[in-house]
């Protein structure tokens, strides 16, 4: 995927990049990047007009040549240049009115009217209603499929960022939370740790640095200690591989013009997913609230 780094700039702002920590930074890259996904800024790859050239490379924004100061002033530019042109609407009289970051998908302000979901909602009935239209995940699963992979493992990369939907902060600790009543271990014990490892390089997986953060940002990624923490313990765990592939199959997951779909993952839904006979929701199972909150991210009580 190609990404415009003065529009990624100014869809996160100068104020907000000036506060934002190492982690926060990737949080917002990776978002960015599904929303292209999805189709959230359809004029990205065509808009010819502003577009200024290829990602620069590593080496043109080493932090000794470009330092904050030089990112935060292109960041100002980039915001100023994208809101005249009438590209950028989170901004009214200069009052910034996004929603906080780690708000899920569902929460944030919209004109969308969801489809209701049918009784006792299923995986499938999420995953259409309430996930849609979810290319990451499925190119990631995708890919593991065509691998060749464990099953396990696609489903891993079919699930493992849904919960996006309902919040993003800490999102591999979150979906872990709300797949593990439904799946086997190996399944949420990836989830949980993939957010970890992802910057965390594994030559016997194959697994790289993600460079296109130093790319942007001209930095190494500083992982805060909890994020050390958490990959250390990892590291040394017998499930290490589950988190590990989830990894791995996201270098695949974000390609333009990728067609994918539901279909091929029906069948291993089936076999490791335990789809409660209630439904979704309303199984009284400890995570029972969460996917109401995804069912009905409307209600005010």
């Amino acid at each position: 995927m190609e990404i415009d780094r003065r529009k990624f700039l100014a869809s996160v702002g100068a104020g907000a990049l000036a506060v934002m920590t190492p982690e926060d930074k990737a949080e917002a890259l990776e978002h960015y990047m599904c929303d292209l996904l999805d189709g959230e800024d359809s004029g990205h790859v065509h808009d010819h007009h502003h577009h200024h050239g290829p990602v620069p490379r590593t080496e043109d924004l080493d932090p000794r040549l470009l330092d904050e100061s030089e990112l935060l002033a292109e960041a100002a530019e980039a915001e100023a240049e994208f809101a005249d042109e009438g590209h950028h609407h989170d901004h009214d009289a200069g009052q910034d009115v996004r929603p906080p970051r780690g708000t899920g998908n569902l929460f944030r302000p919209t004109d969308e009217v969801l489809e209701p979901l049918p009784a006792n909602p299923t995986l499938e009935d999420f995953f259409r209603r309430r996930f849609w239209p979810a290319r990451h995940v499925l190119q990631s699963a995708t890919h593991a499929l065509n691998d060749g992979q464990p099953e396990e493992n696609v489903l891993a990369g079919l699930l493992h960022d849904t919960v996006q939907n309902l919040i993003k902060v800490d999102h591999g600790w979150w979906g872990a939370q709300l797949y593990e009543p439904y799946v086997p271990e190996y399944v949420s014990w990836g989830i949980r740790y993939h957010g970890a490892l992802r910057f965390y390089p594994d030559e016997e997986y194959g697994y790289e640095y993600p460079e296109l953060y130093n790319r942007i940002f001209g930095e190494d990624y500083i992982p805060p200690d909890y994020i050390k923490q958490a990959a250390e313990y990892a590291k040394g765990h017998p499930l290490y591989v589950s988190a590990r592939m989830i990894c791995v199959n996201d270098t695949y997951a974000f390609q333009d013009g990728m067609e994918v779909s539901l279909d091929p993952f029906i069948d291993i839904i089936g076999r490791h997913f335990k789809q409660p006979k209630e439904g979704l929701g309303y199984d009284n199972s400890p995570v029972a609230h969460m996917w109401r909150s995804l069912e009905m991210p409307w209600a005010p009580l």
